[in-house]
């Protein structure tokens, strides 16, 4: 990751290198982002493992770095895979299913 210190941006080359082993069966998060306007988390979630349907109050986004994931957005199913993005306005129910050893980027906005 570039040093932010130095510079006035931050580059990260390849997400995936952020992400550890995931374990079996289980979920992973790292928060490696976070400012006034946004927080950055990457998922890496073992296959079958899922996020059950939720809401926030935050608008987000997220995007499927790695792997195949079944997602739930308000009534909709989609089968996604890499390089799938969503745009989440606040409130949306939503849940994620991977199909797949899976890594997910979320980026959670803040209110302007």
């Amino acid at each position: 990751m570039t040093d932010t210190v130095n510079t006035p941006y931050t580059l990260i080359e390849n997400l995936s290198d952020l992400m550890g082993a995931i374990k079996p069966e289980s979920i992973i998060s790292h928060t490696f982002y976070k400012d006034d306007g946004m927080k950055a988390i990457l998922f890496g979630f073992d296959v079958g493992q899922e996020l059950s349907e939720h809401t926030s109050n935050q608008t987000a986004i997220i995007q499927i770095v790695q792997g195949d994931a079944t997602v739930m957005l308000g009534d909709d199913k989609h089968e996604l895979t890499a390089g799938s993005w969503i745009h989440l306005p606040a409130r949306l129910k939503h849940g994620i299913f991977a199909k797949t050893p899976l890594i997910m980027l979320l980026l959670m906005l803040s209110a302007e």
